[in-house]
Parts: structure tokens; C-alpha cells; sequence
């Protein structure tokens, strides 16, 4: 498989650990690039940060008009016909980023996969169910797009999930919707909401930079 074309930021010094961030519906890999220096993470975790650029592809509610996506969306309701195929796609195209990192020495014990919104639901898909142990899985403002089974390796995979919680695009009920399927699969989730619609704000970002020490540290 071809690798997904992404921003990569270096730490100051040789990685020892990667975050792979998955951004919304027609955005790009430069939406969450800013956000790197505002999450303070200290010099000696050596992060390095990969932000993948979606496919262009058309999206029906849109149209069919072509913007990057991770799959199709073919319906705006709640209880929406899913672009299976799509969702499972995009997930096979993160694990081959996971394998990368993999190759570069980066244990997948210190491998988190973050996402937000459409990024968020093949976060869910792929991390849940990923045969290696990874180090977590951070979801924003999303959604579970389908079921998934999680692997034996990720039995006790750390998750945040955080929510805004006047979220017009896509409303908290299914953010807390995927709490409740993450429960009902052993795992404790984190889940945090905020004040805010479809984005992220400080407090938010302070909050994950805090978790992703926590699960980054040396000695976790």
C-alpha cells in the first residue's frame, strides 16, 4: 500500500515515540500543525508528531463534490448508512503509518493514534483493533462510524474522548454514544467535554497534552 502523504514534525532529538493525528472533512493535515508547541510537552519525550493528509474523494451530502476524506459520507442523520468500505480503507492506510514507525524503531507501546471528527472514527476502527499494543487512542468532537472488535493486545488501551458540548455537526450524544460502546468493550474511557461547538479549545488542548505525558512517559 502506498503510504498516506503527511506533515511530520521531529522532536530536538532522536524520536522515541509517535502521535498519528487524523484530521476532519475536508481539511488537511496542516489543521492540528499549529497545535504541536500548545500542548508543552517536554524535550525529553521526543515526540514526533504525523499529521496524514486525507484522499480527495467525492462526498455525496456534499454533492459529490471532491475534498479530502477519509470516506464518504452518505447521509447526514444520526443513524446514517456508513461508508464501510471507506472507514475500513482509511483504517488499513493508518496501520501502514503504524508499521512505518514501527520500522523506525518506535515501540507501539509508545505509538498513540489520535483523530478528529471523520479522522476520529477511523481512529476508533483502527487503534481498537490493531494487534500490536499501542500507547493510546485520543478521539475529538466524533463518532463510532461502525462496530469494530478490539484486539486481545489493546484489552486495556487508554482512551480520552473529548466532546464539545453545544456541537452542531456532530452532536454529543454521539461522542457519548462511543463512551458507551468503549465501556461495554472493558475499556475506561477519559471522557471530557467542553463548552465549545464543532473545535478545540485551550483548556482542551492543556488537558490532552497532560494525558499525552502521561502515556508517553518513560517509565509508562
Amino acid at each position: 500500500m502506498t503510504l498516506l502523504e503527511c506533515i511530520e514534525i521531529e522532536p530536538k532529538q532522536p524520536a522515541q515515540a509517535s502521535v498519528i493525528w487524523l484530521h476532519g472533512l475536508g481539511a488537511s493535515g496542516h489543521d492540528f500543525e499549529p497545535i504541536v508547541p500548545e500542548l508543552q510537552l517536554p524535550d525529553d519525550l521526543s515526540v514526533r508528531f504525523i499529521f496524514p493528509h486525507a484522499p480527495n474523494i467525492p462526498v455525496t451530502v456534499n454533492g459529490g463534490m471532491v475534498m479530502p476524506a477519509w470516506y464518504d459520507i452518505l447521509a447526514m442523520d444520526i443513524d446514517r448508512k456508513v461508508d464501510e468500505t471507506g472507514v475500513l480503507a482509511s483504517a488499513d492506510a493508518v496501520d501502514s503509518l503504524i508499521e512505518r514507525e514501527l520500522e523506525r524503531g518506535i515501540p507501539s507501546e509508545k505509538i498513540i493514534v489520535a483523530g478528529f471528527s471523520q479522522g476520529g472514527a477511523v481512529a476508533y476502527q483502527c487503534a481498537l483493533r490493531h494487534r500490536k499494543p499501542l500507547a493510546g487512542l485520543l478521539t475529538l468532537s466524533t463518532y463510532m462510524a461502525m462496530p469494530v472488535t478490539l484486539s486481545d493486545a489493546n484489552a486495556q488501551l487508554p482512551v480520552m474522548v473529548n466532546h464539545g458540548t453545544m456541537d452542531p455537526v456532530v452532536p454529543e450524544q454521539l461522542g457519548q454514544r462511543a463512551v458507551a460502546s468503549l465501556q461495554a468493550m472493558g475499556l475506561n474511557p477519559d471522557y471530557r467535554s467542553y463548552p465549545m461547538e464543532h473545535m478545540v479549545c485551550l483548556e482542551q488542548i492543556r488537558d490532552i497534552g497532560e494525558w499525552l505525558r502521561e502515556r508517553l512517559a518513560p517509565d509508562n
